[in-house]
């Protein structure tokens, strides 16, 4: 039967079965079965993780997916593993399929901007470490928060069909950026938003540091510690939670994150059986517009200091558009660019590294040296 390791963060409201119980503590998880309605489970805890368990498992997973462990990065596991099944039903056996979640640096640090905790990987590096160490088969990742170089040993062949890529308003009191009073403090933890945020509303007030998954940013709205909030459409679909959006910000007024929407599995680059099951899940137009979006990236060499923001999709005619942006963090100088191109791996490739080329050179030395 499936295995799946829980942080305990995700889920104050765990109860225990039996309080007596001391190494090895049995809970009832009523958040998660809010999420996932449909999975029931009982929950072992150990010193280094929650396992989700039944106990009538006696056989090793084919596969285990490494994953975070918000209700956003399990919801994304979760439709890798029905993907899974649907192109293999042998997977659809019990105990298949292990969803195991691991925890990483961003999620341990959260009193702190993401831009202030410094490195690459903040997301994703715990999760490397176990799919080298042979503790995964395969991890499950948000693509905005994979850096541009793979970790050694690691491939990232695979994207699941790109959800929309729109950033969204969500507040209590206004209807929109335009309609907030002057003075509104509008919390988001991503410089790209803020940037962008005050280019067109300068006498807006940014909170930084607003961090926390979806539910927690939406509680701290509800409190009254900011006047409205920016999300990813993405996320909010996923999750079932569109009924918070207040309105949906075009693209032309808040370009999304490079591979924003985008999910991306990942493998050991000699694990042959793991690369043939998640090929079959490969969304290919989604992979080639990643594929530029992070040329992009990786061009302008950008970290959590640098907004940037990038975006291609596929014109009308079939051609790829490319736009891309760069901003100092207050928003006060922004630099946009756009290309189009055959929709092909290698001249949307070569689109992306033009266009960072392009506009590290407007940019300037020290643009980019904070």
């Amino acid at each position: 039967m499936e295995k799946i390791a829980v942080s305990t963060h995700l889920c104050p409201s765990l109860k225990p079965f039996n309080s007596n119980l001391s190494s090895d503590v049995v809970f009832s998880l009523p958040c998660l079965t809010s999420v996932f309605p449909n999975q029931r489970r009982r929950i072992l805890v150990t010193s280094a993780s929650i396992a989700v368990e039944q106990e009538t498992q006696t056989k090793l997973a084919l596969i285990r997916i490494g994953t975070r462990g918000s209700p956003l990065a399990l919801a994304q596991a979760y439709e890798t593993r029905e993907k899974l099944i649907a192109s293999d039903p042998g997977l659809a056996e019990e105990g298949a399929i292990e969803i195991v979640i691991i925890k990483t640096t961003g999620d341990k640090i959260l009193s702190q901007p993401l831009a202030d905790i410094g490195g690459k990987g903040l997301f994703t590096k715990e999760i490397d470490e176990a799919l080298i160490n042979g503790e995964i088969d395969i991890a499950v990742h948000s693509m905005k928060d994979v850096p541009t170089y793979l970790p050694d040993k690691t491939i990232l062949p695979c994207n699941l069909p790109r959800e929309d890529v729109r950033d969204v308003f969500i507040s209590l009191t206004a209807g929109s950026l335009a309609q907030l009073p002057s003075g509104s403090t509008v919390g988001t933890a991503s410089l790209r938003r803020k940037s962008q945020i005050l280019h067109r509303y300068p006498s807006l007030n940014v909170l930084e540091n607003f961090r926390g998954n979806v539910q927690t940013r939406l509680r701290k709205l509800n409190e009254g510690v900011v006047q409205a909030t920016l999300l990813a459409l993405a996320g909010l679909k996923r999750l079932d939670m569109t009924e918070n959006v207040t309105s949906i910000l075009p693209i032309e007024d808040m370009l999304p994150a490079v591979a924003q929407g985008a999910i991306g599995i990942a493998c050991r680059s000699d694990d042959e059986t793991m690369a043939n099951y998640i090929a079959l899940l490969n969304h290919e137009e989604t992979r080639l517009a990643v594929a530029c979006e992070r040329a992009f990236l990786k061009t302008l060499d950008g970290s959590c200091r640098t907004p940037i923001a990038g975006y291609a999709c596929r014109g009308e005619d079939g051609d790829c558009i490319f736009k891309g942006l760069v901003a100092s963090p207050d928003g006060t100088r922004v630099l946009e660019t756009s290309r189009k191109g055959p929709y092909t791996f290698e001249d949307m490739t070569l689109m992306g590294e033009d266009a960072g080329k392009e506009l590290l050179s407007r940019a300037g030395p020290g643009f980019f040296g904070n």
